[in-house]
C-alpha cells in the first residue's frame, strides 16, 4: 500500500483501473492548494503542525512515505489522467479551487465533495456546471434536503450508517449515492443490496468486484 495522498498512490490506484481517484485539498499559508487529508502533518509526514501555518516551500521539503512529497493539485493534474474528485475542506479552499478549474477548464474532469454544506454551495456557484458531492458521516434524511439546497448533485455517505430509507428518499430527490469506506466483504455486500451508484475503498485492488474512487 502506497503512502496516502502522494503521487505514487494516485499512479498505483490509476494503474488499478479504478474509476476515479479521491484526494483531499488544503491550503497553505501561501494560498497553494496542498494535497493532505489532516489539519494537521503529523500523521503523514515527518513534520508536525497545522498545513495552514506553513508555506508551500515549507511542506514541499518534509517526507510524505518514502521520499514522497507532498503534492500540490496541479501535479496531480498531470501526473494522472483518471477523473479525480477533490475534497476540499473549507471554504476558502473551495474559492481557490474553483479559480484553478476555471482557468484550465476542468468541470467535466474533477468533481468536487466536502463535509461542509457551505462549500458546495460556493463551488457550485463559482463553477457553473461542476459535479458537486455533499460528505456525511453521522446523518439521517435530512442529509437529503441538505445536499439539495448546498446544489449538490451526489451524496457520499458513511456506510456504516446507510439505511435503505434514506437510500429511497435520495433516490426520489434525484441524488445520486456513493457509500465510504468499503474495505470489507460485508460492506461491498450492502453496496450491492442497496444498488448504490459506487463506493470508496483504501485499497484499489477491490476494483475486480464493483465499481470503485479511491
Amino acid at each position: 500500500m502506497e503512502p496516502e495522498n502522494t503521487l505514487r498512490s494516485f499512479t498505483a490506484a490509476e494503474e488499478a483501473g479504478l474509476d476515479a481517484i479521491e484526494l483531499d485539498l488544503r491550503l497553505s499559508r501561501d494560498g497553494a492548494l496542498v494535497v493532505m487529508h489532516d489539519t494537521d502533518v503529523d500523521r503523514t509526514t515527518d513534520g508536525s503542525g497545522p498545513v495552514a501555518e506553513q508555506t508551500l516551500a515549507e511542506l514541499r521539503a518534509l517526507d510524505a512515505g518514502r521520499g514522497e512529497r507532498v503534492p500540490v493539485f496541479e501535479e496531480v493534474l498531470a501526473a494522472v489522467r483518471a477523473p479525480l474528485q477533490a475534497e476540499i475542506k473549507d471554504v476558502r479552499a473551495a474559492r481557490a479551487l474553483a479559480e484553478v478549474m476555471r482557468e484550465r477548464d476542468l468541470a467535466d474532469r474533477v468533481e468536487v465533495s466536502s463535509f461542509h454544506d457551505e462549500a458546495i454551495a460556493e463551488i457550485a456557484r463559482l463553477v457553473p456546471g461542476v459535479r458537486t458531492a455533499l460528505i456525511a458521516s453521522r446523518y439521517g434524511t435530512d442529509v437529503v434536503e441538505r445536499a439539495v439546497e448546498a446544489s449538490a448533485a451526489t451524496v457520499c455517505l458513511n456506510i456504516r450508517g446507510l439505511t435503505l430509507e434514506i437510500v429511497e428518499h435520495a433516490r426520489e430527490a434525484g441524488l445520486r449515492i456513493i457509500g465510504w469506506v468499503v474495505n470489507t466483504q460485508e460492506h461491498l455486500r450492502l453496496v450491492r443490496a442497496l444498488d448504490l451508484d459506487g463506493a470508496t475503498t483504501d485499497y484499489p485492488e477491490t476494483k475486480r468486484t464493483a465499481r470503485f474512487t479511491a
